[in-house]
């Protein structure tokens, strides 16, 4: 008799996504537009969590084998594409680790010292020495840092994230003063110029990453109800999280004044030393620490081994194959320290800290923006190349419906990737063309690379999977 299936309830189905999600690190960025941030969310969540969520469980169903979006694309555009897809999926986190690095890097300042926090030398030393001994870490395995992963997003992100709200509510209830308007004019965007729209991009980001929770959508029951109610749960729960916690900042630190990296410590600092409680400052700022390089730790590796699966089908010259006694890609893990090594040093090339914060973030979200360009294409030709495929989860509405989110979805990337490239007017970012030439040449060494690689494959590149071990 066969096993039952394991069944994934709503609530932690939507936990996941919320995992998934939810960062402090982000809560900065959103503070920087105040009350209008709702309107940003909601815009968002209309034209890109919610289709990215449904299409990516309807291909997730469908197609449940290991290889998720490379194999999605794959079918659908043949090799060259899917190849494509899984490295900008992977290549996107080269410009995420340097800001989620800087991030740690300006919380661990309040410990030592505040001032640091602006210090680029002192910002850019953290993030290599970190980034690297993180990256030896790996090469044990996944099984020797897993836990570290699991025990440190609870403490450094779900608990602060709680208090910071928590302390928030308190500071309005007692009548203290408020640093931004909450009133219903200000929940309305300024319009006037597009570069006061500029952060819109990076909550593209934020709320990316579904398409990795998307393969449990099989093992939720009656996933056609369901797993769009797990959606809005997750989507309502980090909603709320963000939305508050970064109205806390907001409303004790002046717009001007928030730091994108700093500003989740100072916010702390504001209220701890209201209510006298100062001390605990440095036991906060070990938390995050600790949250932060979980959420690096857990995301170090499982990008890597994804492009590594794509050598069974030679996309991967054969030094790149190579595994170690732990079943650890070692030459892409270094080659992936060495890349974003290089990117980090654009710190010392812009005007602050927050600037090349931003900059970092931008062209994150731009690559991973691509590869969701080419998930929905893939998701409408495979509605007509393969319709005779079993979904256990179908887009609403047949047909239309995936025409409908996919399009939605195409229009929000395409969207997401222009608007990165213009300057936020609330940051000096000095350089205009420097600026737009780092996302252009950036974007595009990116987006080449796969391609190259692929054009010139060789027929040795393909070797089975128990050869490689070493």
């Amino acid at each position: 008799m066969d096993k039952p299936k394991r069944v994934i309830s709503i609530f932690m189905l939507a936990m996941l996504n919320v995992s998934i999600m939810a960062s402090l690190r982000n809560l900065p960025l959103v503070a920087e537009l105040g009350l209008s941030a709702v309107f940003f969310f909601f815009t968002v969540a209309l034209f890109f969590l919610i289709p990215c969520a449904l299409v990516s469980a309807e291909l997730a169903t469908g197609w449940p084998k290991s290889g998720g979006v490379y194999i999605w694309v794959r079918e659908a555009l043949g090799d060259r594409w899917g190849f494509f897809a899984i490295w900008i999926q992977w290549v996107h986190n080269v410009a995420w680790y340097p800001v989620i690095m800087s991030f740690i890097a300006a919380t661990l300042a309040f410990v030592i010292n505040p001032e640091l926090a602006q210090n680029k030398f002192y910002i850019l030393s953290v993030i290599l020495i970190g980034y690297w001994g993180m990256t030896l870490l790996n090469y044990l395995g996944i099984k020797t840092s897993g836990w570290f992963s699991s025990i440190g997003v609870i403490l450094g992100t779900i608990a602060p994230g709680i208090l910071i709200i928590v302390l928030g509510i308190m500071w309005i209830l007692q009548g203290n003063p408020v640093h931004t308007p909450l009133t219903w004019s200000a929940a309305i965007p300024d319009f006037h110029k597009i570069s006061n729209l500029v952060f819109l991009a990076g909550l593209f980001l934020a709320f990316a990453g579904l398409e990795v929770s998307a393969a449990y959508a099989g093992n939720v029951q009656n996933p056609q109800k369901n797993f769009p109610r797990a959606i809005i749960l997750s989507a309502v729960i980090t909603f709320s999280v963000f939305m508050i916690g970064s109205l806390a900042i907001a409303i004790v630190i002046p717009k001007e004044q928030i730091s994108l990296v700093s500003g989740v410590m100072e916010a702390f600092r504001v209220f701890f030393n209201y209510y006298n409680l100062g001390w605990i400052l440095t036991p906060m700022a070990v938390l995050l620490i600790i949250g932060a390089i979980a959420e690096v730790n857990s995301w170090i590796i499982g990008p890597v081994k994804g492009l590594h699966e794509t050598s069974i089908h030679g996309n991967l010259p054969p030094f790149f194959q190579n595994l170690n006694k732990h079943g650890v890609p070692t030459h892409l893990l270094l080659f992936q320290a060495i890349i974003v090594s290089i990117t980090s040093c654009v710190f010392l090339f812009m005007p602050s800290v927050s600037s090349a914060f931003w900059i970092l973030t931008a062209l994150s979200a731009q690559s991973y923006l691509v590869m969701y360009l080419l998930m929905f294409i893939a998701a409408i030709r495979l509605k007509y190349s393969k319709p005779h495929v079993p979904r256990p989860y179908k887009v609403p509405f047949k047909l239309k419906g995936v025409w409908l989110f996919c399009s939605m979805g195409i229009l929000a990337c395409l969207f997401g990737i222009a608007l990165g490239f213009v300057p936020p007017s609330q940051l000096d970012v000095g350089s205009i063309l420097f600026y737009t030439l780092f996302l252009v040449i950036g974007l595009g060494i990116m987006c080449a690379l796969p391609l190259i690689i692929h054009e010139f494959r060789k027929p040795h590149w393909m070797v089975r999977l128990s050869d490689l071990k070493k």
